[in-house]
């Protein structure tokens, strides 16, 4: 295989020097020759008050220069076989290597698997040259995969995706004239409806959840709807209890790595660069929190010597100190609502409940976006569109007076029923930007519907 044939350069960053005031990254490979070069490379950040960044930059570097490189490597090989007699699979494997270290861990072994259990066993049986393959035979391959291997519409997209990127890659690399996939009919991904649970629902779950390992993690991802990977990331300095906020900065996840080993991965990243945001602290969850931390010095006092002090800057770890891992998260979820008899929904789902809850309470879809820390507004207008009654009926209130088809016993009710209303909630949002727009919305959420034992009445 052509990937037997080009070994990868692999780049490290060797130190963080200043120079000038300004931080230089230090970098270290060996090259297509076994030589051993040091280039430097400027960070373009001052000595003070930016280790942290700088050493967070100088890993960017280091990615950029090693993907660089490769990308070389791969060009020269063109030399040393004729891409004329590469096979497909064997380029798409070799783009897997090339893409390793650019892309996240996650992302990776994703690739990775998806090319193991399915490209690779049509393609091994189906050998095609890459100078060689079209679009017909991709799309005879998703095909398979729909009527034969029955895969939904959405996993046949995820390979899509994988096999255009590493043609559009060999475009790019002027192997082939062009990027086949870009001719393929993908199949028509079906729109995602999350299950959720209602306010009463959520009430029921935060009662019967008391005294339950995940109780805190439940009623924190309910409440502010946060990703597994964030609530298992939220360390104790993420928390300001003088000021009653807290900020998504960490992440917690688990990938599969050689051989299908189970990995943690803490980042002190968020998914996006929206993802990264600062919420209100509810007096109740602090109460929570502060609560939780207590148990947690009794158990390190008690467990002693054999307490795990790997995670101690971690919100969410067992009795033995050992971080909560995701999957645990899971399983743990599914038998409790068993246990207590509510009907099953994915623990994701509770961040699909937040979101219906705040769209019920007349929360506008770009606060949602922020609260929820979405990337782009699409998708959370694509995910939660249907459950947005409250600008429909104001769109349908809209044409009923515009069409003069008013019922005006009902106009009257309306009319007195609103006056009697307190109408002071609006004020606060008035000309406020959109984060503290948010927040404030949400405090008056709050204010409305919190009661001193729990959460929602």
């Amino acid at each position: 295989m052509v990937t037997e044939n080009l070994q990868q350069i692999k780049v490290s960053v060797s130190s963080l020097v200043v120079r000038n005031g300004i931080y230089q990254a230090v970098l270290e490979y060996y090259d297509e020759n076994g030589k051993r070069q040091q280039p430097w490379r400027s960070t373009g950040l001052k000595e003070r008050g930016n280790k942290k960044q700088a050493m967070l930059k100088a890993e960017e570097i280091r990615a950029n220069l090693e993907k660089k490189l490769n990308l070389k490597a791969l060009n020269n090989s063109k030399s040393n076989k004729n891409p004329t007699d590469i096979l497909f699979i064997e380029y798409l494997f070799y783009w897997l290597e090339i893409i390793r270290h650019s892309v996240e861990n996650s992302t990776f072994t994703s690739y990775r698997q998806i090319a193991n259990n399915h490209i690779k066993k049509y393609f091994t049986k189906n050998p095609i040259k890459l100078v060689e393959i079209t679009h017909v035979h991709i799309q005879d391959f998703y095909n398979e995969l729909m009527v034969e291997k029955h895969l939904s519409a959405n996993t046949v997209v995820h390979h899509h995706a994988i096999i255009r990127k590493c043609l559009e890659y060999a475009f790019t690399m002027d192997i082939i004239p062009n990027n086949p996939a870009d001719k393929v009919q993908k199949p028509k991904v079906e729109q995602y409806i999350g299950s959720y649970y209602t306010q009463t629902e959520l009430n029921t779950l935060f009662e019967k959840s008391k005294g339950d390992p995940l109780e805190v993690v439940i009623l924190i991802t309910a409440f502010y709807g946060l990703r597994r990977s964030e609530v298992l990331g939220l360390k104790w300095d993420s928390f300001d209890f003088d000021n009653l906020t807290f900020t998504i900065k960490h992440t917690v996840t688990i990938t599969n790595t050689e051989g299908n080993n189970r990995k943690l991965e803490c980042k002190d990243k968020t998914k996006n660069k929206s993802s990264y945001r600062s919420l209100p602290l509810l007096d109740d969850i602090a109460e929570k929190l502060l609560e939780l931390k207590e148990k947690q010095e009794a158990f390190k006092k008690a467990f002693g010597k054999s307490y795990n002090k790997q995670y101690l800057d971690y919100v969410f770890v067992n009795p033995q100190g050992r971080l909560i891992r995701p999957d645990y998260i899971t399983q743990h979820f599914s038998m409790l609502l068993e246990k207590i008899g509510m009907k099953h929904i994915r623990f994701h789902d509770l961040r699909h409940s937040c979101a219906s809850l705040l769209l019920a309470k007349g929360i506008p879809m770009k606060a949602i976006q922020e609260w929820l820390g979405h990337s782009n507004f699409s998708t959370t207008a694509n995910l939660y569109a249907h459950l947005d009654v409250n600008s429909k009926k104001a769109s349908a209130d809209a044409l009923v007076n515009a069409l003069k088809f008013t019922d005006t016993k009902k106009e009257n009710e309306e009319s007195t029923s609103s006056s009697s209303q307190n109408n002071w909630i609006m004020v606060p949002l008035v000309g406020l930007e959109p984060t503290w727009m948010l927040s404030a919305a949400f405090w008056v959420l709050c204010v409305c519907q919190f009661h001193h034992n729990g959460i929602f009445y």
